[in-house]
């Protein structure tokens, strides 16, 4: 059966969703009027009216009395690894509004994680390069950000080792260097319980020994010799994440 298209409220959506995502329309700023939506999308009030209603379901939009429909805050939503390497590929920004990434921490350790040494295609205890940072929204942490590499690809980014950003994706510099390209493959979510460093990196404040469930995404990239990085966003409680931006 083909793929039908997308309704005409969501594509409005979307589109205004990308706008909010990529900083163009900025936390306070007044949402475009349903007059202009209309005439811009050549639709009904009716049609204009329902997309607006999904942005403020979603948290992007709040009516502000006297004012309008407005950009809300957003320290509650945030985004996937998928949606922020997307974004950094379509526009060139590292971050969205009002994010950035603190506590950036680079070391070979070895790998303990049966099931990351298997995605490695690497032996248990085998050493990586584990890169971690924390990403903050509006000064609330959102996502503790897990990447292991394979040892291989230090000898094409010697910098992975640097505590200190890349200010660009290391991939890229990987690619640039070795003419190899690497493919994602697809976002995959699950559950587990939170480290007492991850808990303490997401200001979690519990007493000792509390479980506390978190939601976990995973990115695996290869290039044409195999698997050569995981990367795993470890999610702050009652966060909403978006798969897109």
């Amino acid at each position: 059966m083909p793929k039908k298209d997308p309704p005409v409220y969501a594509e409005i959506a979307a589109h205004y969703r990308q706008l909010i995502a990529d900083g163009e329309l900025a936390p306070g700023n007044a949402m475009p009027s349903m007059k202009d939506v209309c005439a811009k999308f050549g639709v009904t009030i009716t049609t204009a009216n329902r997309a607006f209603r999904i942005l403020k379901t979603e948290g992007l939009t709040l009516v502000k009395p006297g004012v309008g429909t407005v950009v809300a805050k957003r320290p509650t939503v945030a985004a996937t690894a998928a949606a922020r390497l997307d974004r950094l590929t379509r526009t060139g920004k590292a971050y969205a509004p009002k994010e950035k990434s603190i506590k950036h921490t680079a070391a070979l350790r070895s790998c303990a994680d049966p099931d990351i040494a298997e995605q490695l295609d690497i032996e248990p205890h085998d050493e990586i390069v584990l890169r971690t940072r924390v990403f903050v929204v509006d000064g609330q942490p959102t996502a503790v950000a897990i990447s292991c590499i394979h040892p291989r690809a230090l000898a094409a980014v010697p910098e992975l080792l640097d505590q200190k950003p890349f200010g660009r994706f290391w991939q890229e510099i990987y690619t640039e260097r070795t003419g190899r390209t690497i493919t994602r493959s697809p976002e995959r979510r699950g559950a587990r319980l939170a480290s007492d460093s991850e808990l303490a990196a997401l200001e979690v404040d519990v007493p000792p020994d509390v479980p506390v469930p978190v939601l976990v995404l995973v990115n695996t990239f290869q290039d044409e010799d195999g698997p050569i990085e995981v990367w795993e966003d470890v999610y702050a409680p009652g966060l909403w994440q978006v798969a897109a931006e």
